[in-house]
């Protein structure tokens, strides 16, 4: 029906509903009434126009009403009571006496007509959308929550002819609401029934509708539900609840992030908004998996310019696109360049003049960098020399260098290398005006070299899952926690600092395989897994500081602070002078030896 035609139909049904109310009003308190006064006659007129205009005024006809609730109900009574007060205003003026018992009879009587007209017809849309859905039955859904966002998603599923998933039942641990009934679905246990209910109720498919749900507690009811439901969905956010936003399409399904078993970081908005509001930023590997999202995040905070450096075109380009799409009132120059290129860094430093600057470029591959120790001395040694000393020249606020739980205790060129960098940020900032600080983290989840994107493309393969040991043990975060973590640092920082996340319990990558299998729709036994032995620097474990770097206070919820250890400053500029002389196996050696406080300042005696 065209909104003409809808809007003629709602105005004619409305007029009767209120003649229909005043005259029925009249008629209770003088059933034998044989002629029409004035008073009668003008009321109903005011009560009429009135009753349009406070519709209009309010938008009443617009609403649709297939999807009515009580904020309608409380709109009819505020039209409602609106036109009887107007009624009476005009009664007093005109006649100088009210009809109050008729007029409250007609509002009884114009409220329960307008509302039983607009929800009956939402009752029988329902009902008939309800047959036309249950005709064509789709996949069995048994929601686990029955509060507030469990219950928009089953009436939205039981609406929506977007899905083909038909809600059959909820589970709620709430003693509350045990054996209720709502939206029509009964709740028919607690979450400790998944497996009876599954079996009893057919399901097919599972959502878990606790978007306030604590990180273990989910883990623990998705590892649940995998066992008895090869579908099994979330809804993402708690924001989405308190924005009104749960509906099938933030469905989603459930991410390897959903199992880390751990709190996300939560960063001190007003903080970092009144650090870095209108400032200049400066972030090195901007196309990469942690420079991009330290720039989606930064972006939140509304500096007036993120400046995009890096050495790939097309990363940057990509970056640079979505971050103008969405932030149009920031600037984003984009500059492509090496970090080894030290008179450039200067350039650029000079140009720009950041207030911050995020060092998140790097070379980060354990046995590429073992096969290729000069590369990983040449990028991440000398690279970051040359962008921190490039920033202490430009007078830069605070520098932020990315670094790595492989560089405590490294056993890897890799982790030497970055822990080399940490020392030489740590001695520029006893001499320099720039807080230099440094950030460590472990390993990130859906970042370029990490195992989760090699294990879905094993598993795409057909398998087997490849694994180096299976006690191997690993601590894991996302990518948004990290950068969260460095954008917090920077906030933070005094000088000097070696910034450590609380992560949690390390994770068994064996353990972080099957998950996956799991989560892909497949059983160990199809895909498989098979250890390949450790590769070249490996460690069995990852430790985040080193006994000579623990302190224990936190200086935020979840951030640890390290102790600055000894700076062997002399030997890595030694290093630096003469690494392009040593064979790939003594550069090994003397990296590693360095970054675990054996320090011999004669290097090259060592060849």
């Amino acid at each position: 029906m065209s909104y003409g035609k809808r809007l003629t139909s709602l105005i004619l049904i409305d007029s009767i509903i209120v003649l229909v109310s005043i005259y029925m009003s009249h008629f209770f308190l003088n059933p034998y009434m044989t002629k029409v006064d004035g008073i009668l006659i003008t009321s109903s007129l005011v009560l009429l126009l009135s009753h349009h205009l406070f519709s209009h005024l309010l938008k009443f006809y617009r609403r649709a009403w297939r999807y009515a609730s009580l904020e309608e109900l409380a709109g009819i009574i505020t039209i409602v009571t609106s036109s009887v007060m107007l009624t009476v205003i005009t009664q007093l003026t005109f006649y100088t006496n009210v009809y109050e018992r008729a007029l409250i009879i007609t509002w009884m009587i114009h409220v329960m007509f307008m509302g039983g007209v607009r929800f009956a017809w939402r009752y029988y849309v329902g009902a008939k959308h309800y047959q036309m859905r249950k005709a064509t039955p789709g996949k069995r859904t048994l929601i686990i929550g029955a509060g507030a966002a469990g219950r928009m998603l089953a009436r939205q599923l039981k609406s929506s002819e977007q899905t083909e998933l038909q809600p059959v039942a909820f589970i709620d641990d709430n003693p509350v609401l045990s054996q209720l009934t709502i939206s029509g679905i009964d709740v028919v246990g607690t979450i400790n029934d998944i497996e009876r209910i599954v079996e009893t109720k057919q399901v097919q498919h599972i959502i878990i509708a606790i978007p306030s749900l604590g990180q273990k507690r989910l883990n623990e009811i998705i590892t649940d539900a995998k066992k008895h439901c090869e579908h099994v969905q979330i809804l993402p956010k708690i924001e989405d609840l308190v924005l009104g936003n749960v509906s099938i399409n933030s469905i989603r399904d459930v991410s390897i992030e959903d199992l880390l078993g751990r709190e996300p970081v939560q960063l001190d908005v007003d903080g970092i908004s009144e650090k870095i509001e209108g400032h200049t930023v400066l972030v090195t590997g901007a196309g990469g998996s942690i420079g991009s999202e330290i720039c989606r995040q930064v972006s939140k905070f509304n500096p007036s310019i993120i400046v995009l450096l890096g050495h790939g075109e097309y990363s940057i380009y990509n970056i640079e696109k979505e971050l103008i799409a969405t932030y149009t009132h920031i600037q984003f120059p984009t500059e492509i360049a090496d970090i080894q290129d030290r008179e450039k860094m200067f350039e650029i430093m000079q140009k720009y003049k950041p207030a911050f600057v995020y060092h998140a470029a790097a070379h980060k591959h354990v046995p590429l960098m073992e096969r290729n120790p000069e590369a990983a001395i040449k990028n991440n040694i000398i690279g970051t020399k040359n962008v921190a000393e490039a920033a202490d020249a430009a007078g830069v606020d605070t520098f932020v260098m990315i670094s790595t739980d492989k560089a405590v205790n490294p056993t890897n060129v890799m982790g030497a290398t970055k822990r080399l960098a940490e020392m030489i940020v740590q001695d520029l900032d006893q001499r320099s005006n720039t807080k230099f600080v440094a950030v460590r983290f472990g390993n990130v989840l859906g970042s370029r070299g990490s195992v989760i994107p090699l294990f879905k493309e094993q598993i795409k393969k057909g398998g087997p899952v490849t694994i180096t040991h299976p006690d191997m043990v690993r601590y894991f975060m996302t990518i948004p926690e990290a950068s969260r973590l460095v954008i917090q640092a920077s906030s933070l920082a005094w000088g000097g600092e070696i910034f450590v996340l609380d992560m949690g319990e390390s994770v068994k990558i064996i353990n972080l395989a099957r998950n996956l299998i799991k989560l892909s729709g497949f059983t160990e036994e199809e895909i498989g897994i098979s250890f390949s032995g450790i590769r070249p620097g490996e460690k069995m474990y990852e430790e985040l500081l080193g006994e000579d770097e623990i302190h224990s206070k936190q200086v935020f919820p979840k951030i640890y602070i390290g102790k600055t250890a000894h700076l062997y400053i002399e030997e890595i500029k030694d290093l630096i002078k003469d690494f392009s002389n040593l064979n790939n196996e003594v550069l090994r050696r003397i990296l590693i030896d360095l970054a675990n406080n054996k320090a011999n300042s004669r290097i090259v005696e060592v060849v």
